[in-house]
C-alpha cells in the first residue's frame, strides 16, 4: 500500500508478532512510524520457547528502510540476543529531525540504555542534559513515533514501577517488552 505525503512516497508493512499487530510506515529516505496494536494481549512466552513473527505484505516490494526495519524487528523478537550487531533503521520523521528536547531525550534513550536495562525519567532527562526535566521525559516518551526501536518501554518510575506506555493504553505491552529483554540479559 502506498499513500503520497509530501514529497514522501509513503509505504506501509503489517507484521504479526507477540506484541498483536505491528503497522510500519515509511518512505525510501526512512521509516515514519511503527504503530503497535493497542488492545493487543501479548503472547505468553516460556523461556527457550519460539516467537512468533510473520510479515503480511510481499516484502519483496518494500523500501530498503522498511526491509532493514522488518529485519530489525524480526531478530529482535526471534534472536534477540543478536540485535546489536544490527544498524538501526533509517528514521524520517519531523519529531526526529527537528532539534528538539524531545529528539534529545529520544536519541539519548536509544544510545545510551541498551537491551534489557532501564533507566528512571529523572535519569534520562540528566542523561540528555536537563536533570530536573523529568515531566519532559515523559513527554517525550508519549512523542516517541518509534517505540520497540527507540526504546520508551525501558523507561520507568523512579520507584521502580513500570509506569504508563503509549499514554496508557497499553500497559501490558511494557511489562511484556522488559520481561522479553530481562530473558535475553539471563541467557
Amino acid at each position: 500500500m502506498a499513500l503520497k505525503i509530501g514529497n514522501c512516497k509513503i509505504e506501509e508493512v503489517i507484521i504479526k508478532c507477540p506484541l498483536g499487530k505491528i503497522v510500519l510506515s515509511g518512505c525510501e529516505k526512512g521509516i515514519h512510524e511503527l504503530r503497535l496494536q493497542r488492545d493487543a494481549v501479548p503472547e505468553s512466552r516460556a523461556r527457550g520457547a519460539p516467537v512468533s513473527f510473520e510479515v503480511c505484505n510481499d516484502s519483496k516490494e518494500l523500501s530498503a528502510p522498511l526491509k532493514q526495519c522488518t529485519a530489525w524487528l524480526q531478530t529482535y523478537f526471534c534472536e534477540p540476543w543478536t540485535i546489536e550487531k544490527l544498524p538501526i533503521p533509517d528514521f524520517h520523521n519531523s519529531v526526529l529531525e527537528k532539534d528538539s528536547f524531545t529528539k534529545t531525550v529520544l536519541f539519548a534513550l536509544l544510545n545510551e540504555v541498551k537491551m534489557g536495562q532501564t533507566v528512571s525519567y529523572k535519569e534520562l532527562a540528566k542523561i540528555a542534559g536537563n536533570e530536573k526535566a523529568a515531566r519532559a521525559v515523559g513527554g517525550a516518551m508519549k512523542s516517541n513515533p518509534i517505540p520497540i526501536i527507540i526504546p520508551c518501554h525501558r523507561v520507568i518510575c523512579s520507584d521502580g514501577s513500570v509506569g504508563n506506555y503509549g499514554s496508557g493504553k497499553a500497559n501490558q505491552l511494557k511489562p511484556w517488552l522488559l520481561a522479553h529483554e530481562k530473558l535475553l540479559k539471563e541467557m
